[in-house]
């Protein structure tokens, strides 16, 4: 039954508010017994105090001198005094307001039955034989009898309160938690129905829930944008296969009706280009998706971008110059980050290729990099013609060119794969703008 409620909310608030009236229900109990112990302790030290100044007056002045000193008490008597008995030897009484059948006997009595004016009563005693008869002193427990009703009255209150409020708490939380969670239920079902567009409604109130819907929002419009990537992507794919594998059918035709051993060898070898490329663009959107997995993380080492950049420009500083292309470089040394060389390399050498690819002789590049408190940036510029499409963020999608036309060698993968290996660093990759040309900034986390 227990772990059965445990496993809703409502049910967990039920079992809190039954540990909160079982606590009550303790504490109440063990309150009433100290109290009602302390009580009956106070009543029995009245009576042995009584009962000592009595005893005095027997030992000091005799018998009739105790009786008269009863008789004062019981003349003098008001609604808290004690009650008394004094019999004499033969268990006649001889002065007090009580009557008890039969005598009480020698000791301490928790609950002696006696009549005072004809009305029964309850009370502690405690009997004491003196000389010349026996000597009995109680204490009504009617105020404490009625001290306990209401201690007991007391805690029931409290006990049926908290039952009440938790269960009050209990309904309203389950209340609360089913009606978000159905919020949620019918934007999942929505969404399983096809309608990616849905979204979890939120009440602004930045509690548990709210920043539920939240997180869970920003994970639903994440899986929107890859749906529409991967449609995108889908799209792109086949329309960058079809001249390819176009030209590689009408090759192999070429090949298969060729009469001429050296024609059909050229068409062989053209086919066997087109191939080539197509294979090259599944390899790059395979390096892409591989980069986006994150499973590149576990070489990450820290090593200094600096001597990176150095590579790199002595790498392709000739192919700058033999090509009428001029390359710069502002950077100082020092620029540690944590990552994988080899995928930082990738993105660096992207970059100076689209320069070499893209723009016309005589531009001039500048490699540069800088850091700041918590990045390292990383930055390729040129005075070149720029790019021509409208929004230069959408570069870093897979397969989108700044010519439309698609007649320069590539397949717009680059600056995706630019961007990937920044994203599985940490960092970000983003377009220059306010300058003529183009340029591209990597920023990558300090080590």
């Amino acid at each position: 039954m227990i772990r059965r409620l445990a496993r809703s909310t409502s049910g967990m608030v039920a079992l809190v508010a039954m540990g909160f009236a079982v606590a009550t229900l303790a504490i109440g109990a063990a309150a009433h017994v100290v109290t009602h112990e302390a009580l009956e302790e106070q009543l029995d030290h009245r009576i042995a105090v009584e009962t000592d100044a009595l005893l005095h007056e027997a030992r000091t002045r005799g018998f009739p001198a105790l009786a008269k000193a009863v008789r004062l008490r019981d003349s003098a008597r008001t609604s808290s005094s004690l009650d008394y008995l004094l019999t004499d030897a033969g268990g006649r009484p001889v002065a007090g307001n009580i009557q008890t059948s039969p005598s009480p006997r020698p000791g301490k009595e928790e609950l002696l039955r006696f009549r005072r004016g004809g009305y029964p009563a309850v009370g502690q005693s405690l009997t004491t034989t003196v000389s010349g008869g026996t000597l009995t002193v109680a204490a009504d427990r009617s105020d404490l009898d009625e001290i306990d009703r209401t201690l007991e009255t007391l805690f029931a209150c409290a006990l049926g309160a908290t039952l009440a409020l938790g269960t009050g708490a209990a309904a309203a939380i389950g209340w609360t938690t089913r009606r978000r969670l159905a919020e949620i239920d019918a934007t999942a079902r929505a969404i399983i129905a096809g309608d990616l567009s849905r979204r979890i409604p939120r009440d602004g109130s930045n509690s548990e829930f709210d920043r539920l819907a939240g997180t869970l929002n920003q994970m639903l419009e994440r899986i929107g944008a890859l749906m529409e990537n991967l449609r995108q992507v889908s799209s792109d794919v086949a329309h960058d296969l079809r001249t390819p594998l176009t030209r590689l059918c009408n090759q192999l035709e070429i090949a298969a009706a060729g009469a001429d051993d050296g024609k059909r060898m050229e068409a062989i070898r053209e086919a066997r280009i087109q191939a080539d490329d197509v294979l090259e663009i599944f390899a790059s959107v395979l390096r892409v998706a591989e980069v986006e997995s994150l499973t590149a993380r576990d070489r990450f080492a820290t090593f200094d971008v600096s001597e990176l950049l150095v590579e790199m420009v002595e790498t392709y500083e000739p192919e700058f110059d033999s090509s009428g292309h001029h390359l710069r470089t502002d950077f100082a040394a020092g620029l540690v980050v944590l990552g994988d060389w080899r995928l930082i390399a990738q993105a660096v050498s992207n970059l100076l290729e689209n320069t070499l690819r893209h723009t016309p002789p005589g531009t001039t590049a500048l490699l540069s990099a800088e850091c700041d408190t918590d990045h390292v940036a990383i930055s390729l510029t040129d005075d070149g013609p720029g790019a021509t499409i409208d929004d230069a963020e959408r570069l870093f999608q897979r397969f989108v060119r700044a010519e439309t036309s698609r007649s320069r060698p590539g397949h717009g993968l680059g600056l995706a794969l630019v961007r990937a290996i920044a994203v599985g660093h940490g960092g970000e990759a983003v377009v220059e703008n306010g300058h003529e040309g183009f340029g591209v900034t990597i920023r990558l986390p300090r080590a």
